[in-house]
């Protein structure tokens, strides 16, 4: 079996968020960890511990939407499917976390900052010869990715419509994904349209479908680029935190050789 890693790595003080969602590590060594393991064995000396070394151990200080991580109906709206009370991602149904992948490719068509609408999908699934099915996960390659590592990356990469995100979840589709910061476009542009026309819909159009149907959708999915259009399994159980609206996710492709 292959496997590629669709994850980006969590990082310290990662350039690809706002400022509002921080992302600090503090590494403590083995020389610290030392001065750790006496609080549990009081009466130990350096002499007590290899090279008077101790363990190591990091404090992680993030958001449960910082790095690759799956997105639960809570994070879109307190209700989901017209009016269901919204799952959180201890409540995801774990047989929707593995399933057929495919991914449709649009680093090309809108372009940067577009909205992939109805026909951007059909024209998509029309060249690569492929029908949804339900449960498939569907991955978009927007190739925001090339830009990360740099604050460009949070405006980086096209977006999902309203419509568009319905159509797949109306195939049965239950899990999505996207290597881009948001499965909506991004929020700057659609801020300045929003300022320009005041048109509200205009707001997390993506996301806010969740309101309709219950979904479930990754988000700073790495090498897309990897993959073909379909012919492999795609794993993606998230961590399991209660209450929340999203858990950290190491999705990865599965090739049968």
């Amino acid at each position: 079996m292959k496997i590629i890693d669709l994850s980006v790595t969590i990082e310290d003080s990662t350039p690809c968020d706002p400022p509002s969602m921080p992302t600090k590590i503090d590494y403590w060594g083995h020389e610290k960890g030392a001065e750790h393991m006496r609080q549990f064995f009081p009466t130990a000396t350096d002499k007590d511990l290899p090279e008077g070394l101790g363990w190591s151990i990091e404090y992680v200080q993030l958001t449960t939407h910082s790095g690759t991580h799956l997105d639960a109906p809570w994070h879109y709206h307190p209700t989901m499917n017209k009016g269901e009370p919204a799952r959180t991602i201890d409540h995801i149904p774990l047989e929707w976390c593995f399933s057929d992948g495919v991914k449709l490719d649009f680093s090309k068509v809108p372009g940067e900052g577009g909205k992939i609408t109805i026909a951007h999908l059909e024209a998509e699934l029309d060249r690569i010869g492929y029908s949804l099915k339900p449960l498939d996960i569907v991955v978009i390659h927007t190739g925001a990715m090339k830009h990360w590592g740099t604050t460009a990356y949070t405006s980086a990469g096209c977006g999902m419509s309203r419509e568009a995100t319905l159509y797949l979840l109306e195939r049965g589709i239950k899990v999505v994904g996207t290597d881009a910061w948001s499965w909506d476009r991004p929020l700057s542009l659609i801020a300045e349209e929003f300022e320009k026309t005041g048109d509200s819909s205009l707001i997390w159009e993506g996301h806010f479908a969740g309101i309709e149907r219950e979904y479930y959708h990754m988000e700073k999915m790495n090498n897309l680029d990897q993959l073909p259009p379909f012919g492999f399994k795609i794993a993606c159980f998230p961590v399991k935190i209660k209450a929340a609206s999203a858990g950290w996710c190491r999705p990865v492709a599965m090739f049968d050789l």
